[in-house]
């Protein structure tokens, strides 16, 4: 259980750092070719790209789950309490439901790409299967800010749903946090 528990905590931050080395190693790789070896190596540049979207996707996810998305909060911060949290909950609700319009767009748009596929110019796969991060990351942000708001709730609903304490600490410790 402790493993499953741990990689729920860290699940987007193993796929963004796996994308980031990724992406080091096909640079890296492509320049000893280019200029120790003189020749080209044509995959590197897609598997870059492909790296890059995905930890672009896994990135903004996470920043669901820490609150880390960036908000105009000074004008929040001086609506009184009970203004402040509407105020997050429309923004929070409007976010939900463009994941939702996305989450059945991009469901759409894999279901062409699978029935009349296409392979990618370098690798040579089918471009159904790095599209897939299209619906999984719209899909982790929508479990991660539902998540939170269960968190929250829990933890007793107190202040601003979002706003980190004076001290940088969330203000559902750690340990509550990612139940």
């Amino acid at each position: 259980m402790t493993a499953l528990k741990w990689l729920e905590r860290h699940f987007e931050e193993l796929i963004c750092c796996s994308c980031l080395v990724v992406i080091a190693v096909s640079v890296f790789a492509q320049v000893v070719a280019r200029y120790i070896f003189e020749i080209a190596l044509h995959w590197t540049e897609e598997v870059a790209a492909i790296s890059m979207v995905w930890a672009v996707y896994m990135g903004a996810a996470l920043c669901v789950r820490e609150r880390y998305h960036i908000r105009i909060l000074i004008v929040v911060t001086t609506l009184p309490t009970r203004l402040g949290r509407i105020a997050i909950f429309i923004a929070d609700f409007s976010w939900a439901c463009f994941s939702l319009f996305m989450m059945r767009v991009s469901w759409e748009y894999l279901q062409t790409i699978w029935k009349y596929p296409s392979t990618s110019p370098s690798l040579g796969i089918n471009e159904f299967y790095p599209q897939t991060i299209l619906f999984i990351g719209y899909t982790l942000m929508l479990i991660r800010l539902i998540q939170y708001y269960i968190q929250w709730f829990r933890a007793g609903g107190q202040g601003l749903p979002g706003m980190l304490a004076e001290d940088g600490d969330n203000p559902i410790n750690d340990s509550e946090q990612h139940v």
